[in-house]
């Protein structure tokens, strides 16, 4: 009787440690494909020298590849920054209202100089969930990034304040 319930903690053990591997699994590869995706959307906006909507711009190129990539979490984003509610959209919608949620955001700073008044830089923020596959979604995650300046961007959004 003593060697069955020692077994059964021993699985239990075993189970328990099972569980954090594949939970660590899980988040780096969650992490790993959504760092991806916000390298290559700070490529875009710095390739495009800005965020330029219509069939030609970045917003577009971005959310394309978004949808060729699978990604669908959605999340909340600050008041003041740009996002994206529909990835099948070429612009993005100022956010007013911090209760919808969003597919990315993009915020617009300002660093201008003497020399570059119109000098800019843009920040990404992309989400992640941490799900299990038996439990399911159980925590979201940021992923923030940021652009080298843009001299002149060719946009229309307006800077970030605060």
């Amino acid at each position: 009787m003593r060697q069955s319930t020692g077994s059964i903690w021993l699985v239990g053990l075993v189970v328990a440690f099972m569980l954090i591997f594949v939970s660590f699994l899980s988040l780096s590869l969650n992490y790993n494909k959504v760092f991806k995706i916000k390298n290559e959307a700070l490529s875009f906006i710095e390739k495009y020298e800005g965020l330029r909507d219509g069939d030609k711009g970045a917003i577009k190129l971005i959310n394309n590849y978004l949808l060729y990539n699978n990604y669908t979490t959605m999340h909340y984003c600050n008041e003041g920054d740009y996002g994206s509610r529909n990835l099948s959209s070429t612009s993005l919608e100022l956010v007013s209202n911090s209760k919808v949620k969003y597919y990315y955001c993009v915020s617009k700073i300002s660093t201008k100089t003497t020399n570059l008044p119109k000098r800019s830089k843009y920040q990404v923020r992309f989400f992640f969930k941490f799900n299990l596959p038996v439990i399911g979604d159980l925590l979201t995650f940021n992923v923030f990034g940021e652009s080298i300046d843009v001299n002149y961007p060719a946009d229309n959004l307006n800077y970030k304040i605060g």
